[in-house]
């Protein structure tokens, strides 16, 4: 039980990182423009 709830954790914190790195390329175009 204790592996698949670190495993359900590990999933949420990279859909995290993805999403940030979503917003930090719409800033970089920002700044080109």
């Amino acid at each position: 039980m204790g592996s698949l709830k670190k495993r359900r954790k590990a999933k949420i914190n990279k859909h995290k990182r993805r999403k940030a790195s979503r917003a930090n390329r719409h800033k970089k175009r920002k700044w080109l423009k």
